[in-house]
């Protein structure tokens, strides 16, 4: 069957309506960060992708905290936008921008010495740089772009901040994953690009969210007794630019039923919000939150703990982590 036709149905637009409103209907109330007065003044907190949605609405409440917020993000211009805006809104002047691109590790690599020269302590990580829908290609160091982009990146990044972040214990590490997770599946060739090329364009995307959970466990696990939290945790359905990748008529219903029944950027943030600042959160570790701030079960590939490890293994091999030494 044709998709077209069948996206034309005036059928299929009336079943997505009514997905959203069983949704919105079943939507539970969940932590209001606007009731949580904990203050992070004289901490340190990085956010990924925080120059637009749910990265943007996270950096500006922890600004609002008082925190000295590292923005890191891709576009040097994007960036400056938002670090003026997110400064301008809260009054806090320790707000800075750091250049960062998860899809590359050597960009994750630079990034994270400056942080080590610049910074005495890192309390809290954000990952939530990713991107959905992107085409398949690959990066100059050999790695597939979305893998790269979703899970190595983040994944390098966390672990060469760990050292500084044990030394600021108690700290929190927040992966932002998705409950797409559950449609993903671990092929350990995939983040080499193998067997996904002519996949269906959310496929790397769900699986390299199933990746974010795993190793989210694994490092909570190896980081045990640490004082150093992980937690990984589901946004929602959020209207972000996160679908751009997508084609005109995509996006166009989707933000069409999202303007009316999906969680904004800033309800999206709230899970993530939770896990890096709540009085709840403190001590809780190798969880998954759901996006109304629930302590929920993931998939049950996400808890096998042997495959987790074999993640994590091919994951320090793609990325070069046990041959690498910051300066």
């Amino acid at each position: 069957m044709e998709l077209l036709p069948l996206l034309n149905h005036p059928g299929w637009f009336c079943c997505c309506l009514g997905l959203a409103l069983i949704l919105r209907l079943q939507r539970r109330k969940s932590w209001d960060p606007r009731n949580c007065h904990v203050s992070l003044a004289g901490k340190t907190a990085i956010v990924t992708g925080a120059n637009t949605g749910i990265g943007k609405c996270v950096a500006m409440d922890l600004a609002r905290r008082k925190a000295r917020v590292i923005l890191a993000c891709r576009s040097r211009g994007r960036g400056q936008k938002a670090l003026e805006e997110i400064r301008s809104q809260t009054g806090n002047k320790e707000v800075l921008l750091e250049l960062l691109d998860t899809s590359s590790m050597a960009s994750v690599r630079a990034f994270a010495e400056r942080i080590l020269q610049q910074e005495k302590h890192l309390d809290i990580l954000i990952n939530n740089a990713g991107a959905s829908g992107l085409p398949y290609s690959m990066t100059a160091e050999g790695l597939e772009n979305t893998f790269a982009t979703n899970h190595l990146g983040p994944f390098l990044l966390s672990n060469l901040l760990t050292g500084l972040m044990s030394k600021s214990a108690p700290s929190r590490i927040v992966f932002v994953s998705s409950f797409n997770h559950k449609k993903g599946e671990i092929h350990l060739g995939h983040l080499r690009g193998q067997n996904i090329q002519g996949v269906r364009p959310d496929y790397p995307y769900n699986c390299s969210k199933l990746m974010n959970i795993m190793c989210a466990n694994e490092m909570a696990r190896r980081l045990h007794g640490s004082g150093v939290t992980v937690t990984s945790v589901d946004p929602g359905i959020v209207v972000t630019e996160a679908i751009r990748n997508y084609g005109i008529f995509i996006r166009l219903i989707f933000n069409l039923i999202g303007f009316f029944f999906f969680r904004t950027p800033q309800q999206g943030a709230v899970s993530s919000l939770f896990c890096a600042v709540s009085e709840e959160a403190e001590g809780l570790t190798g969880k998954y939150i759901d996006c109304d701030c629930q302590l929920v079960l993931p998939s049950a590939g996400a808890q096998d703990r042997p495959v987790s490890r074999k993640l994590w293994e091919a994951s320090e091999e793609a990325v070069g982590l046990a041959t690498y030494s910051p300066k």
